[in-house]
């Protein structure tokens, strides 16, 4: 094969990149919170993926990627309804009662989740304490920031809204690994097309039978809603195809710090836009998220070249440690919970 192919990216171009998932994926808590504010979730949800999978279907056609077979269909109809009826339609649901900054926190055990579900799942491997350390220490930085036992004297998060969004943890991290395990993977445009589809078709089953059209008037639908959509549909076709080009141009590790990141970008958001409240401890459980990307991003690093030797840092030659092939494939599915 051509070595020329995997040429190195400009530095600008990796830049430009990250901040677009850090930025893009951060800024969905607060466009869902905005878009239901006046727009039923699940039919909210339901429009945005529906279109955003038709976009990326003939994207994917244009670039000559091969249409889907049945059993790619059926894969990706499971793995689609898992990821965005379960995981973006009850994060949308959840977005009707509490603040985005919460949610936003309770997102950020996905990682955690997909490891001990990953872990669970037959023939998975045991994570290393390191592993299981780093993604802690990143959930309680993210719990410190966002902090929803401040709130207990005024009643606390329903509990409702608590469960749908830890629920929503459970089926994304179940999804992700479904994907990653699938037998007859699709091109990553398609497999994102067709689980948009599928997940919207979801979604939109689930509206109907919640009753949530019955009385909607589009009349009522606010600007604030209607362009909050309008930038989570952007977000769906735009944030994608740069996380799978930096999947190709990047490493798992590094990838994977948005899901540490976006609850910074969420809460700051929030703050600024809808006023939800950010205290002195902001700052320090930045510091503390910021320590856990090192601890999961930093060993990755070291013990890959450590095991490539004289290999090129960009593309090691040898396979990674056995925990590191661990992490990467629960991290490295695509997140279309936040697409």
């Amino acid at each position: 094969m051509n070595t020329a192919t995997f040429a190195r990216p400009s530095r600008a171009a990796l830049a430009l990149a990250f901040g677009t998932i850090y930025l893009a994926w951060g800024s969905t808590y607060l466009g869902m919170k905005i878009a239901v504010e006046s727009l039923p979730p699940f039919a909210m949800a339901s429009a945005r993926f529906v279109l955003a999978g038709a976009v990326l279907f003939v994207v994917s056609r244009v670039c000559g990627q091969a249409a889907p077979t049945m059993r790619q269909w059926r894969e990706n109809t499971l793995v689609g309804t898992l990821l965005l009826l379960g995981g973006n339609g009850l994060v949308a649901w959840a977005g009707q009662f509490m603040p985005s900054g919460v949610l936003a926190l309770l997102l950020a055990a996905s990682p955690l989740f997909m490891v001990l579900v990953g872990w669970a799942w037959p023939g998975g491997t045991r994570p290393t304490s390191r592993v299981l350390v780093g993604l802690l220490v990143g959930l309680a930085g993210a719990a410190w920031l966002a902090a929803p036992w401040r709130h207990a004297g005024d009643g606390g998060w329903p509990v409702s809204g608590l469960c749908a969004a830890l629920g929503a943890c459970v089926t994304w991290a179940i999804g992700s690994i479904a994907s990653h395990r699938s037998r007859a993977p699709a091109p990553v445009l398609v497999a994102a097309a067709v689980q948009m589809l599928a997940g919207g078709a979801a979604l939109a089953i689930t509206s109907v039978a919640c009753g949530e059209l019955a009385g909607f008037d589009i009349g009522t639908v606010s600007r604030a809603s209607l362009g909050a959509w309008l930038h989570l549909f952007v977000v769906s076709v735009v944030a994608f195809p740069t996380y799978a080009w930096l999947m190709r141009n990047s490493t798992p590790a590094r990838v994977s710090t948005y899901a540490y990141v976006n609850p910074v970008v969420a809460v700051i958001l929030g703050w600024l836009w809808l006023g939800e409240s950010m205290g002195g401890h902001t700052i320090a459980a930045a510091v503390v998220i910021l320590a856990a990307v090192i601890v999961v991003k930093v060993p990755s690093h070291r013990l890959a070249r450590r095991r490539a030797g004289a290999a090129p840092r960009r593309r090691p030659a040898s396979p990674a440690p056995s925990w590191l092939r661990t992490v990467a494939a629960r991290l490295s599915a695509p997140d279309l919970s936040k697409l």
